[in-house]
């Protein structure tokens, strides 16, 4: 690859081919930026829009990005390829979308019964967690930049009540994730969709549940017109990391000054999407409620099963994989002492309060 190409044309792909556009004019570059959601969706489309527009602020006009939705360039689930083949300089999304290519990248996300979202970033930033990600990423020449998270997630919403794990067996279920994975053990046909195909997908009888995010943007996306039961939290997903991914050759080639900005930016997004999501999935919850949505807790044997399943799925990842092996060690280590700390500290804070 011409690693020059990237400041001298912007990059994106469509069905037609590759859309290219003058990049640099009078010292200003201007770059395609993909993301993996509908660009206006609330906090994970809204996310990469925040980031872009800092970008622009922070360094007068210099670097800037086209935001494009779910679709308009690349599919969801196709924007990593996008930007690891030279043909978008930068994408946005989850990691997970792009873990068909190393299951490592889940943990990049998120995973069952995992941190969250708070302990996902102290991991990446502290524990080690971001290095290993780079490392990770560099095998495809990329460079990632964490941009915020989605907080806890909703299990689930479903045409009948679940009263035991046999009430699983044969369902279909869009789930995202290693999520898939456990459910499946427990007799889940999971399916896998893009965000914008999930309403339809549900409202025709092709699944009889989806998990999706919270409840912010399980009400934007109209779940709660299918169905009134939506089961929380989502056991398989506490919580799910954003990301900016930039192509490395794209990365490299833009100034020190430049790069910086990119980083702090993303902080700031992700600052701000976190507390976005808190704000609103709290209002929506309360709306939802309102209108009759019952939010029920998965039964006890359901939670028990689903643990159990997540031990099989981790430890055969484990077992294949050598970067699933080196990623899980750093991640499980400051699991364990989060896990310790959260008991000692905000549960009992929390359960005060109720």
């Amino acid at each position: 690859m011409d690693r020059r190409r990237f400041l001298k044309t912007g990059a994106g792909v469509t069905a037609a081919g590759a859309l290219a556009s003058p990049a640099v004019a009078q010292g200003k570059i201007a770059w395609n930026l993909p993301t993996a959601f509908p660009k206006n969706a609330p906090g994970v489309g809204t996310n990469v829009q925040t980031f872009a527009a800092r970008v622009a602020a922070m360094s007068d006009g210099r670097l800037t990005f086209t935001v494009y939705g779910a679709g308009e360039l690349v599919p969801s689930f196709g924007v990593e390829d996008a930007v690891q083949a030279g043909n978008a300089p930068v994408g946005h999304g989850p990691t997970y979308y792009a873990a068909g290519k190393n299951p490592a990248l889940h943990w990049f996300t998120g995973v069952p019964f995992g941190m969250t979202s708070n302990e996902h970033y102290a991991w990446l930033r502290w524990g080690g967690g971001q290095e290993i990600w780079d490392e990770i990423y560099a095998q495809r020449n990329l460079k990632p930049i964490y941009s915020g998270n989605s907080n806890t997630q909703s299990g689930g919403w479903f045409k009948a009540e679940i009263g035991s794990v046999a009430d699983l067996s044969g369902l279909n279920m869009r789930v995202a994730g290693l999520g898939g994975e456990i459910y499946r053990k427990l007799g889940v046909n999971a399916v896998l969709m893009p965000p914008p195909e999930i309403f339809q997908a549900l409202q025709s009888g092709a699944i009889d549940a989806a998990e999706w995010v919270g409840p912010m943007l399980d009400q934007a996306f109209g779940l709660q017109k299918l169905t009134d039961i939506c089961y929380v939290p989502a056991f398989n997903e506490p919580g799910a990391g954003l990301s900016v991914v930039f192509n490395g050759d794209a990365w490299a080639e833009l100034p020190a000054d430049l790069q910086a900005i990119c980083e702090c930016a993303a902080l700031a997004a992700a600052l701000e999407v976190q507390a976005q999501f808190d704000y609103f999935n709290t209002k929506a919850m309360a709306d939802l409620a309102a209108q009759g949505v019952r939010f029920l807790p998965f039964p006890d044997d359901v939670i028990g099963a689903l643990k159990g399943a997540w031990a099989e799925v981790q430890d055969e990842l484990t077992a294949t994989n050598p970067d699933v092996a080196m990623v899980r060690e750093s991640y499980d280590a400051y699991l364990a002492q989060a896990r310790a700390y959260a008991g000692a500290m905000t549960l009992p804070l929390i359960a005060g309060r109720l």
